[in-house]
Protein backbone atom coordinates (compact mmCIF):
# COMPACT_ATOMS: atom_id res chain seq x y z
CA UNK A 1 0.00 0.00 0.00
CA UNK A 2 1.35 3.44 -0.92
CA UNK A 3 2.06 5.77 2.02
CA UNK A 4 -0.27 8.44 0.62
CA UNK A 5 -3.19 6.00 0.52
CA UNK A 6 -2.31 4.67 3.96
CA UNK A 7 -2.30 8.18 5.44
CA UNK A 8 -5.68 8.89 3.88
CA UNK A 9 -7.15 6.10 6.02
CA UNK A 10 -5.95 7.67 9.28
CA UNK A 11 -8.26 10.22 10.97
CA UNK A 12 -6.99 13.80 10.73
CA UNK A 13 -7.05 14.14 14.51
CA UNK A 14 -4.71 11.17 14.85
CA UNK A 15 -2.29 12.63 12.33
CA UNK A 16 -2.34 15.96 14.13
CA UNK A 17 -1.53 14.39 17.47
CA UNK A 18 1.24 12.12 16.20
CA UNK A 19 2.86 13.96 13.29
CA UNK A 20 2.47 17.67 14.00
CA UNK A 21 4.50 19.32 16.71
CA UNK A 22 3.50 22.50 18.53
CA UNK A 23 3.12 25.67 16.50
CA UNK A 24 2.18 29.07 17.90
CA UNK A 25 1.78 31.96 15.48
CA UNK A 26 2.15 35.64 16.52
CA UNK A 27 -0.71 37.96 15.63
CA UNK A 28 -2.32 41.27 16.54
CA UNK A 29 -5.89 42.21 17.41
CA UNK A 30 -7.01 45.43 15.76
CA UNK A 31 -8.72 46.26 19.07
CA UNK A 32 -5.27 47.11 20.41
CA UNK A 33 -5.54 50.33 18.39
CA UNK A 34 -9.19 50.96 19.29
CA UNK A 35 -8.70 54.64 20.17
CA UNK A 36 -7.07 55.44 16.84
CA UNK A 37 -9.51 53.32 14.85
CA UNK A 38 -12.51 54.92 16.52
CA UNK A 39 -11.18 58.44 15.91
CA UNK A 40 -10.18 57.48 12.35
CA UNK A 41 -6.56 58.41 13.02
CA UNK A 42 -5.74 54.87 11.91
CA UNK A 43 -7.33 52.76 9.21
CA UNK A 44 -7.73 49.00 9.01
CA UNK A 45 -5.33 49.04 6.09
CA UNK A 46 -2.75 50.58 8.40
CA UNK A 47 -3.33 47.85 10.98
CA UNK A 48 -2.49 45.26 8.34
CA UNK A 49 0.63 47.18 7.29
CA UNK A 50 1.65 47.48 10.95
CA UNK A 51 1.35 43.71 11.38
CA UNK A 52 3.52 43.14 8.32
CA UNK A 53 6.15 45.63 9.53
CA UNK A 54 6.36 43.83 12.87
CA UNK A 55 6.75 40.40 11.24
CA UNK A 56 3.46 38.95 12.41
CA UNK A 57 1.66 36.04 10.78
CA UNK A 58 -1.88 37.31 11.17
CA UNK A 59 -4.40 39.92 12.25
CA UNK A 60 -7.72 39.68 14.04
CA UNK A 61 -9.84 42.54 12.74
CA UNK A 62 -12.24 43.82 15.38
CA UNK A 63 -15.12 45.02 13.19
CA UNK A 64 -16.56 47.71 15.47
CA UNK A 65 -15.22 50.57 13.35
CA UNK A 66 -15.50 49.08 9.86
CA UNK A 67 -16.44 51.96 7.54
CA UNK A 68 -18.32 49.53 5.32
CA UNK A 69 -19.11 45.87 4.72
CA UNK A 70 -19.32 46.36 0.97
CA UNK A 71 -17.25 44.10 -1.24
CA UNK A 72 -14.97 46.94 -2.38
CA UNK A 73 -13.77 47.56 1.19
CA UNK A 74 -13.57 43.89 2.23
CA UNK A 75 -11.78 42.71 -0.88
CA UNK A 76 -9.40 45.65 -0.67
CA UNK A 77 -8.35 44.52 2.80
CA UNK A 78 -8.04 40.93 1.61
CA UNK A 79 -5.86 41.91 -1.33
CA UNK A 80 -3.59 44.10 0.79
CA UNK A 81 -3.13 41.38 3.40
CA UNK A 82 -2.29 38.81 0.73
CA UNK A 83 0.29 41.06 -0.90
CA UNK A 84 1.94 41.77 2.47
CA UNK A 85 1.96 38.13 3.53
CA UNK A 86 -0.33 38.65 6.52
CA UNK A 87 -3.40 36.49 7.09
CA UNK A 88 -6.72 38.01 8.10
CA UNK A 89 -7.45 34.90 10.06
CA UNK A 90 -10.19 36.20 12.35
CA UNK A 91 -12.72 38.95 12.90
CA UNK A 92 -14.15 39.92 16.29
CA UNK A 93 -17.78 40.96 16.72
CA UNK A 94 -20.19 41.90 19.51
CA UNK A 95 -22.95 39.41 20.26
CA UNK A 96 -25.40 38.76 23.09
CA UNK A 97 -26.90 35.31 22.77
CA UNK A 98 -28.63 35.33 26.15
CA UNK A 99 -31.95 35.79 24.39
CA UNK A 100 -34.97 33.58 24.88
CA UNK A 101 -36.42 32.10 21.69
CA UNK A 102 -38.31 34.74 19.73
CA UNK A 103 -37.69 37.93 17.77
CA UNK A 104 -34.62 39.06 19.74
CA UNK A 105 -32.89 35.70 19.39
CA UNK A 106 -33.77 35.63 15.70
CA UNK A 107 -32.29 39.11 15.25
CA UNK A 108 -29.09 38.02 17.00
CA UNK A 109 -28.82 34.98 14.75
CA UNK A 110 -29.35 37.16 11.69
CA UNK A 111 -26.50 39.44 12.74
CA UNK A 112 -24.23 36.46 13.31
CA UNK A 113 -24.97 35.13 9.86
CA UNK A 114 -24.21 38.53 8.36
CA UNK A 115 -20.78 38.56 9.95
CA UNK A 116 -20.12 34.98 8.88
CA UNK A 117 -20.60 36.18 5.31
CA UNK A 118 -18.17 39.05 5.94
CA UNK A 119 -15.57 36.68 7.40
CA UNK A 120 -15.91 34.37 4.42
CA UNK A 121 -15.32 37.25 2.00
CA UNK A 122 -12.21 38.32 3.93
CA UNK A 123 -10.92 34.75 3.97
CA UNK A 124 -11.05 34.67 7.77
CA UNK A 125 -11.55 31.19 9.18
CA UNK A 126 -12.64 32.34 12.64
CA UNK A 127 -15.01 34.77 14.37
CA UNK A 128 -14.74 35.76 18.03
CA UNK A 129 -18.23 35.90 19.61
CA UNK A 130 -19.62 36.76 23.06
CA UNK A 131 -22.18 34.84 25.09
CA UNK A 132 -23.75 37.92 26.65
CA UNK A 133 -25.17 38.96 30.01
CA UNK A 134 -27.70 36.95 31.99
CA UNK A 135 -30.98 38.93 32.12
CA UNK A 136 -32.12 39.99 35.61
CA UNK A 137 -35.31 37.95 35.29
CA UNK A 138 -33.39 34.79 34.30
CA UNK A 139 -30.61 32.59 35.71
CA UNK A 140 -27.35 31.06 34.48
CA UNK A 141 -28.85 27.70 33.60
CA UNK A 142 -31.68 29.15 31.53
CA UNK A 143 -29.48 31.73 29.81
CA UNK A 144 -26.86 29.09 28.95
CA UNK A 145 -29.59 27.09 27.26
CA UNK A 146 -30.53 30.09 25.14
CA UNK A 147 -26.89 30.58 24.13
CA UNK A 148 -26.69 26.93 23.12
CA UNK A 149 -29.73 27.33 20.86
CA UNK A 150 -28.47 30.47 19.09
CA UNK A 151 -24.88 29.26 18.84
CA UNK A 152 -25.96 25.88 17.47
CA UNK A 153 -27.88 27.53 14.62
CA UNK A 154 -25.07 30.00 14.01
CA UNK A 155 -22.55 27.16 13.92
CA UNK A 156 -24.60 25.30 11.34
CA UNK A 157 -24.58 28.34 9.07
CA UNK A 158 -20.91 29.10 9.73
CA UNK A 159 -20.06 25.57 8.67
CA UNK A 160 -21.61 26.16 5.26
CA UNK A 161 -19.15 29.02 4.77
CA UNK A 162 -16.10 27.30 6.25
CA UNK A 163 -15.91 29.66 9.24
CA UNK A 164 -15.40 28.67 12.88
CA UNK A 165 -17.01 30.46 15.83
CA UNK A 166 -14.98 30.96 18.99
CA UNK A 167 -17.04 31.71 22.10
CA UNK A 168 -14.94 33.95 24.34
CA UNK A 169 -14.61 33.82 28.11
CA UNK A 170 -15.88 37.37 28.44
CA UNK A 171 -17.80 37.69 31.69
CA UNK A 172 -21.57 37.39 31.89
CA UNK A 173 -22.70 33.87 31.05
CA UNK A 174 -19.09 32.95 30.14
CA UNK A 175 -17.58 34.21 33.40
CA UNK A 176 -16.63 30.70 34.54
CA UNK A 177 -14.57 28.16 32.62
CA UNK A 178 -16.86 25.25 33.40
CA UNK A 179 -19.89 27.13 32.02
CA UNK A 180 -18.29 28.03 28.71
CA UNK A 181 -16.99 24.48 28.27
CA UNK A 182 -20.46 23.12 29.03
CA UNK A 183 -22.04 25.42 26.43
CA UNK A 184 -19.57 24.42 23.72
CA UNK A 185 -19.97 20.72 24.52
CA UNK A 186 -23.75 21.01 24.32
CA UNK A 187 -23.52 22.81 20.97
CA UNK A 188 -21.39 19.86 19.85
CA UNK A 189 -20.33 21.32 16.50
CA UNK A 190 -16.97 21.00 14.72
CA UNK A 191 -17.44 24.65 13.77
CA UNK A 192 -17.76 25.94 17.35
CA UNK A 193 -15.02 26.17 19.97
CA UNK A 194 -13.60 28.61 22.51
CA UNK A 195 -11.79 31.87 21.94
CA UNK A 196 -9.47 31.95 24.94
CA UNK A 197 -8.75 35.43 26.31
CA UNK A 198 -6.00 35.22 28.92
CA UNK A 199 -7.00 38.46 30.63
CA UNK A 200 -10.70 37.98 31.25
CA UNK A 201 -10.81 35.58 34.19
CA UNK A 202 -10.63 37.37 37.54
CA UNK A 203 -9.94 34.45 39.87
CA UNK A 204 -8.04 31.15 39.56
CA UNK A 205 -6.87 32.44 36.20
CA UNK A 206 -4.40 29.76 35.12
CA UNK A 207 -6.47 26.79 36.37
CA UNK A 208 -9.42 28.17 34.41
CA UNK A 209 -7.22 28.61 31.33
CA UNK A 210 -6.23 24.95 31.71
CA UNK A 211 -9.90 23.98 31.82
CA UNK A 212 -10.76 25.62 28.50
CA UNK A 213 -7.44 25.08 26.70
CA UNK A 214 -8.49 21.70 25.23
CA UNK A 215 -11.37 23.48 23.48
CA UNK A 216 -9.47 26.60 22.35
CA UNK A 217 -9.52 27.38 18.64
CA UNK A 218 -8.04 30.87 18.99
CA UNK A 219 -6.10 32.65 21.73
CA UNK A 220 -5.88 36.34 22.59
CA UNK A 221 -3.19 37.32 25.08
CA UNK A 222 -3.32 40.33 27.37
CA UNK A 223 -0.32 42.10 28.86
CA UNK A 224 -1.94 42.43 32.28
CA UNK A 225 -4.21 40.25 34.41
CA UNK A 226 -6.23 41.05 37.51
CA UNK A 227 -6.65 38.19 39.97
CA UNK A 228 -8.74 38.60 43.10
CA UNK A 229 -8.43 42.36 42.75
CA UNK A 230 -4.65 42.40 42.35
CA UNK A 231 -3.15 43.52 39.05
CA UNK A 232 -0.16 41.68 37.63
CA UNK A 233 1.69 40.77 34.43
CA UNK A 234 0.36 37.91 32.33
CA UNK A 235 2.81 34.99 32.18
CA UNK A 236 2.83 34.19 28.47
CA UNK A 237 5.33 31.36 28.89
CA UNK A 238 2.97 29.67 31.35
CA UNK A 239 0.07 30.16 28.95
CA UNK A 240 2.09 28.74 26.07
CA UNK A 241 3.05 25.66 28.11
CA UNK A 242 -0.63 25.02 28.87
CA UNK A 243 -1.56 25.39 25.20
CA UNK A 244 1.22 23.13 23.95
CA UNK A 245 0.33 20.49 26.54
CA UNK A 246 -3.20 20.52 25.10
CA UNK A 247 -1.91 20.27 21.52
CA UNK A 248 -3.07 23.74 20.52
CA UNK A 249 -1.72 24.86 17.15
CA UNK A 250 -2.69 28.34 16.10
CA UNK A 251 -2.51 32.03 16.77
CA UNK A 252 -1.53 33.99 19.86
CA UNK A 253 -2.89 37.46 19.18
CA UNK A 254 -1.91 40.44 21.30
CA UNK A 255 -4.95 42.37 22.48
CA UNK A 256 -3.39 45.38 24.15
CA UNK A 257 -5.44 47.13 26.84
CA UNK A 258 -2.83 48.48 29.30
CA UNK A 259 -2.51 52.14 30.28
CA UNK A 260 0.68 53.00 28.38
CA UNK A 261 0.17 54.45 24.91
CA UNK A 262 -0.37 51.72 22.33
CA UNK A 263 2.02 53.35 19.88
CA UNK A 264 4.93 53.17 22.33
CA UNK A 265 4.08 49.96 24.17
CA UNK A 266 2.95 47.55 21.48
CA UNK A 267 6.25 47.11 19.56
CA UNK A 268 8.03 45.75 22.65
CA UNK A 269 5.17 43.43 23.50
CA UNK A 270 5.10 42.11 19.94
CA UNK A 271 8.82 41.38 20.12
CA UNK A 272 8.18 39.39 23.31
CA UNK A 273 5.25 37.61 21.67
CA UNK A 274 7.33 36.56 18.68
CA UNK A 275 9.96 35.10 21.00
CA UNK A 276 7.37 33.16 23.00
CA UNK A 277 5.84 31.74 19.83
CA UNK A 278 9.24 30.71 18.49
CA UNK A 279 10.26 29.17 21.83
CA UNK A 280 7.21 26.93 22.01
CA UNK A 281 7.02 25.94 18.34
CA UNK A 282 8.88 23.02 16.84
Amino acid sequence: MQRRHFLSLIPASTLLASDAGPRLRPALCAYSFRTDLQSKKMSYEEVIRYAAEHKLDGVDLTVYWFPSTEDKFLYGLKQLAYKLGVEIYSISIRTDMCKKPGPEADKELGELRKWVDVAAKLGAGHIRVFGGKVPKDSNDAEAAGWVVQVLSKAGEYAGTKGVMLGLENHGGITDKAETIVDIVKRVNSPWVGINLDTGNFKTKIYPQIETIAPHAINVQVKVEITEDGKKGISDWDRVAKILVANKYRGYLALEYEAAESASTAIPGHLEHLRKVCAKFSS
